[in-house]
């Protein structure tokens, strides 16, 4: 999936084809501020997302010499607790830095699961399960290529051999490894609860599928050109988020080098239970920053001759339209979206100049003084100078805030809003520019964020 910055450039003809550094030891978090009520760990350069776990949050962090480490840390301080080197084999750079899986095994204990460098001189990479709080290795399974392991409900899911004809997801027992059942080609998780899986199956045909956890026994499949059209092309990217009854997808346009025909592309909702589509958009791109595609969509209409339109806030239970601008409102060039904590306005950010902002629910303009708005902190990101790996890996962005007025940034800010962190176990946890973790408890239960 794109993940800003994770550019868009993966392609995925030859796998359709063929089938966030702490030290170990160290001490904790920094102290909380006022700024930052629970903590923050500027030991770390995370570069992943995070995933929360038994009183634990993992990602991965990426050294000053450009080597990755799993990094794992108290969830109530920010305190590190352990840290292993950690890889990427097989993993497509549109899709960013793969983050650990972090899955609870009951008892107020989780085991965080990553991809390590090869222990042997034949293996190419090794998957190693570690207990979140100590550490401490349970078992281990050798990879030859994969885009990283995943957390699906209670058992972790890992896509094996992306490149080669083998290719395949295996669910694992994270208990000890055992796999439980496996599926032919190559998937990624888009959704688990505790006894169902949606996984996106990666093809010339893309198909949304969902399976008994337990068993492996398919419960419903989804063509995505079923929901958007014919012409679908995974190249572009891709994005799924969930609500309690309903996923809602988004693929992104890919122009053909060749042909310079673009794919079809758009929003759309199936419902989990069995896979019928809600409701569907077809035409429109996801912008960035944004909420997930399950939580505040903003999406911005494309015409036939591939002229843009104004842009407009989604209804993610509904697919209608909440609020929306005209593109006769939308400035010139040179600026950035910019969103409140509760995207009911839409700001057109100019770095050190006034810029401008719209109410979505009407469409009029609203004063520009005391007007603020999230944006991306770093406009023209440079990629990740990764050791030993392929390059073009982007780290996640950070967003800052911006007096709309001015254009200039609010080092006063606390934290960025729930829509582009999202929560999980009511903690929401982001990284800055710099890669520093920082984590709030201000939240009840998990919602989804801009990456997850």
């Amino acid at each position: 999936m794109i993940r800003p910055h994770a550019k868009p450039t993966m392609t995925l003809a030859a796998t359709a084809l063929l089938a966030g550094g702490a030290l170990a030891g160290c001490s904790g978090g920094d102290d909380a501020g006022t700024d930052y009520p629970a903590w923050q760990n500027t030991r770390v350069n995370a570069v992943s997302r995070a995933t929360v776990g038994g009183g634990v949050a993992a990602a991965t962090s990426m050294k000053p010499d450009g080597a990755l480490e799993t990094v794992a840390l108290d969830l109530a301080t920010g305190r590190t607790l352990w840290s292993h080197p950690a890889t990427m084999i097989g993993r497509l750079p549109g899709m960013g830095v793969q983050a650990p899986a972090t899955v609870e095994i009951g008892g107020g204990h989780a085991v965080v699961v990553a991809l390590d460098p090869a222990s042997r001189p034949r293996e190419k990479a090794t998957l190693v399960a570690r207990d979140a709080r100590t550490g401490r290795q349970l078992w281990t399974r050798p990879v030859h290529s994969t885009f990283g392991p995943q957390g699906c409900g209670p058992y972790v899911c890992l896509s094996e051999n992306t490149a080669l004809a083998s290719a395949r997801m295996v669910v694992l027992d994270p208990r000890d490894g055992r796999q439980l059942w496996r599926l032919p080609g190559i998937s990624e998780v888009e959704w688990a609860g505790p006894d169902k899986v949606v996984v996106l199956r990666l093809a010339s045909h893309p198909v949304l599928e969902a399976y008994a956890l337990k068993t492996g026994k398919v419960s419903w499949q989804l063509p995505i050109e079923q929901a958007l059209g014919d012409g679908v092309d995974l190249s572009g990217g891709w994005a799924f988020g969930a609500t309690e009854d309903k996923i809602v997808g988004y693929v992104a346009p890919f122009t053909d080098p060749q042909t310079k025909r673009t794919s079809t592309f758009g929003l759309f909702s199936a419902r989990l239970s069995d896979g019928a589509v809600d409701w569907m958009r077809p035409n429109v791109v996801r912008v960035y920053p944004s909420g997930n595609p399950a939580y505040a969509p903003v999406v911005r209409p494309v015409d036939e001759q591939g002229q843009y339109g104004g842009f407009a806030r989604l209804d993610a239970e509904t697919g209608r339209v909440l609020g929306q601008i005209t593109p006769t409102q939308v400035p010139g060039t040179g600026w950035w979206l910019a969103f409140p904590p509760s995207m009911d306005k839409l700001g057109f950010l100019k770095r050190d100049a006034p810029g401008s902002v719209y109410d979505l629910s009407t469409g009029e303009p609203t004063p520009l003084k005391g007007a603020n708005g999230w944006s991306f902190c770093v406009t023209d990101p440079k990629p990740l100078s990764l050791r030993d790996m392929t390059p073009g890996f982007y780290s996640i962005a950070a967003l800052c805030e911006f007096d709309l007025a001015t254009g200039k940034r609010i080092t006063s800010s606390s934290a960025p809003p729930s829509w582009f962190t999202g929560s999980q176990a009511g903690w929401r946890l982001w990284r800055d520019e710099k890669g520093a973790l920082h984590a709030v408890k201000d939240a009840a239960g998990s919602t989804p964020g801009m990456y997850g």
